[in-house]
This record gives C-alpha cells, structure tokens and sequence, in this order.
C-alpha cells in the first residue's frame, strides 16, 4: 500500500493521476477494446479509441492549466495567543489562457492545525484572485511554513494534478499580557530607597507606592487610593498623585530560567507572567529588560515580544545572567534562588512530582505561585518569605 501511494502522489505531482471517474472510464476503455478484438467489430473499435482519446486529454490539460499560475504571500502581522491571524495569499494567472476549477491549498504545519483549502471557481488571463482567511491561534510561538499547493482537474474532472508553489510564511503568535491594575513585586522595589533623599540626582520613576511626584487628571483604571480629594475638589475633577521611588539608577530585569527544564504547563505560564511583569513595569515608566538564556538582555516592546514567542525551555544557553541588576527571577528550580542579586524577587514554580514544601532562602521576597489558581490574581498580590 505504501508502495502504490507513493507512485500515486509521485504521478500527482508531477503528472496526473486519474480520478475515480477516470479509472472507471478507463476500465470500460479496457473493456470495450477486448471486445472488439474478439468479434472484430469496427464500432467498438471505434468507441475504445475515442475513450483513449478523452482519457489523454483529461491527463494533458490539467497540468497545463496550473503551469501560468503564480502564487505570491503578504507579509502576516503578529498577533496575541487567543486572537486570529490574517492571512492573504495571492494567485495570479500569467498565462493568455483562463484558469478554471482550481483548488488551492495552504500547507500549514500540524502544530498549528490543519491546512485550509480554497476552490476557485476562474481566473482570467493576466488577472489575479486573492484569498484571504482568519486563522485561529491557542498557543504562542513562531510558525513557519513554505508551500502552497494548487490543484486542477479541468475541464473533464477525469485526472487531477497537484503543483507545489514555494511561498514562505512566518507568523508570530504573542504570549497573553494580562492586565495588571497593580503588581506589589515591581512596585516594592526600590521602595527603601524612596523614604530617603536622593543627593546623588539619581532618575525617579512613576509608581503606585513612594514619594508624592506630581498630580494629573483621574484615568479609568487608576486606583482611587491615589486620588487627591482635596486637589480633586478644588479643581472640580478628580486629581490622582503620581508617586515616585528610586531604583538606585539599575534596571530591572525579567529574567526567565529559560535553560532549566520545566513541565509545559508550568512554563506557559512563566512565559505569560514575564510578559505581564515586563509591560506593567513599561507603564509605570520603570527601566526594565528582558533576560533569557538564549537572548540575553533585551530591551524594546517588538524584541521582547517575539522573544517570548520563541523561547522554550531547556533551551541552549548563549548568556551569562546579569549579576549587577536587581531582578525578577522566574524558575521552576529552587536551588536558583540562593543566588540572586540583591533587591531581587523571585516567582517559583513547583514540579508537580514534588509534594514536599521547598525551603525558600529568606533573604529575598517572592512568591510560590499555584499553577491551579488563575495567574493575574495571584501577580497582584503582596510578595512574601513564603
């Protein structure tokens, strides 16, 4: 059986290989002509040799109607795990012919689904039908796939054939960033430092815990423990403090133990919370990188993004860890967190096969998070010695 479909999809590919219909005709082809070397009779000839006619010119013109087609992709946008990605695909005749009953078909990869299919009903000479489909995504990452496929049977539906089109594709799946109204592990950090003056001129940076920076007009979202009612009624709107600590001029870091093993779920889940930590301190005007093992420090909302997108655990690692900056060290290994530098907070997750409570270095706060209660709330709570 193996054998047979591969000479089948060979003749497909580069031939034609008859339809159901066509090995029908072609075994009362067969029929009809042993018969007629038997009695001899001249009109059986005669229907055997215009059935042999029909068959070759169902096998002939079906590969020549595909050959003037070209197919050309348009670049496909990034988007956020949950969200659909648009993808457009181009098929422009160059022949002086019509292209009619056509199939096309996108080969994607099987870890993204399963390949779509378009029929095209005709295509003009010189002219070009575009189609475009929503895809939906569940899962973050980079996807990448290479061919097209168009499909004819035309005009009789007897044979088919199938032409490979190279047409590169890369499309980038965001991990979910969840909306964080607040996040105590970033907004204590530097908190110390701001109760103290700050001779040396050191950047202060917006937060929702610290020192009085300034006021502005309310903003949905805002918490109404920084509302500043007696500016609020002097100005007849409600007037929020924006507050100010110290980070001592380092940046923070998000720094993912991408190179340790973890289970899937659990480093879905990091990944998802690295993303969170990493915009929430971005909107509180902080300085902050991202650190994986692969990538090391990175700055910039597009690098992060796609970087996230592509790490996997145990992946290789090319970078040293950033020993000077105070971080926020996201790991499924305990025995990683008697090492970090100082000001530094950590978010474990435990291996389900431990059942044992792991011994925590009290040194540095942080939190143990539970895989089975949902991740933003948990973000939003106080760290602690746990």
């Amino acid at each position: 059986m193996k054998i047979i479909k591969g000479i089948t999809n060979w003749l497909e590919n580069h031939a034609a290989v008859p339809a159901y219909s066509g090995w029908v005709l072609a075994g009362i082809t067969i029929c009809f002509f042993g018969a007629a070397m038997n009695s001899m009779a001249g009109w059986l000839y005669v229907i055997s040799g215009v059935s042999c006619a029909v068959l070759a010119i169902a096998a002939i013109l079906p590969p020549q109607s595909l050959r003037g087609l070209r197919v050309t992709r348009l670049p496909i946008q990034p988007v956020t795990a949950g969200d659909e990605l648009k993808v457009e695909l181009e098929i422009r005749n160059q022949s002086k012919q019509p292209a009619a009953l056509i199939q096309v078909v996108d080969v994607l990869p099987f870890v993204l689904g399963t390949s779509l299919k378009q029929a095209i009903e005709k295509i003009l000479p010189k002219d070009n039908y575009r189609w475009v489909y929503y895809y939906p995504t569940q899962r973050r990452g980079i996807y990448r796939w290479h061919n097209v496929e168009v499909k004819s049977g035309a005009p009789l539906g007897l044979f088919w054939c199938t032409r490979q089109r190279e047409c590169q594709a890369s499309a980038i799946v965001y991990p979910t960033v969840l909306s964080l109204t607040s996040c105590p592990l970033i907004d204590q950090i530097g908190q110390k430092d701001s109760l103290r003056s700050d001779p040396g001129g050191t950047p202060l940076h917006t937060a929702t815990e610290g020192l009085t920076r300034s006021l502005r007009p309310y903003r949905t979202g805002d918490p109404m423990r920084l509302i500043h009612w007696r500016s609020s009624a002097r100005y007849g709107e409600l007037r929020v403090r924006e507050l100010e600590i110290i980070t001592g001029g380092q940046e923070i870091v998000i720094a993912l133990d991408s190179a340790g093993n973890w289970e899937t779920e659990n480093f879905e889940q990091a990944v998802i919370a690295a993303a969170s930590l990493y915009f929430y301190a971005r909107r509180q005007q902080m300085q902050v990188q991202l650190w994986t093992a692969y990538t090391g420090l990175l700055k910039g909302d597009r690098s992060v993004l796609e970087a996230l997108a592509a790490t996997n655990s145990g992946e290789d690692s090319n970078a040293p860890q950033p020993p000077s900056y105070q971080m926020i060290w996201l790991t499924q290994n305990p025995l990683t967190l008697s090492s970090l530098p100082n000001g530094s907070r950590w978010l474990l997750w435990q291996d389900s096969s431990s059942a044992a409570k792991v011994i925590i270095n009290r040194e540095y706060p942080g939190m143990i998070v539970q895989v089975d209660t949902p991740l933003q709330s948990q973000l939003q709570k106080s760290a602690s010695y746990n």
